[in-house]
C-alpha cells in the first residue's frame, strides 16, 4: 500500500471517529509530538560568542531600565 492510500485510510478513520478521548489522544500523542520534533529539529544551540553577546546586551538593558518584573510579566501574559 502506497503512502497516498495510507493517508486516505487515516483520513477516513478520523472522519468516522466518534470518541472524543481517542481523538484527543491521537491529537496530543502524534500530532503535537511531531510538531515539537519539527521545532526542535530547527533549533540550534548558541555559540559561546552569541551567548556572551546576549548576556552583555541583557546587562545593558537592565542597567538602562529596559526590563519587566515578574509581576508585570504575569499581568501582561494574562491577556495572551
Amino acid at each position: 500500500m502506497d503512502l497516498q492510500s495510507r493517508k486516505l485510510n487515516i483520513i477516513k478513520y478520523l472522519i468516522g471517529l466518534q470518541d472524543e478521548k481517542v481523538f484527543s489522544k491521537i491529537e496530543s500523542t502524534i500530532i503535537e509530538s511531531e510538531k515539537a520534533r519539527e521545532i526542535a529539529k530547527n533549533l540550534k544551540p548558541f555559540t559561546q560568542k552569541e551567548l556572551l553577546s546576549r548576556a552583555k546586551q541583557s546587562s545593558k538593558d537592565y542597567k538602562a531600565g529596559r526590563f519587566m518584573t515578574q509581576q508585570q510579566l504575569e499581568k501582561e501574559s494574562e491577556s495572551w
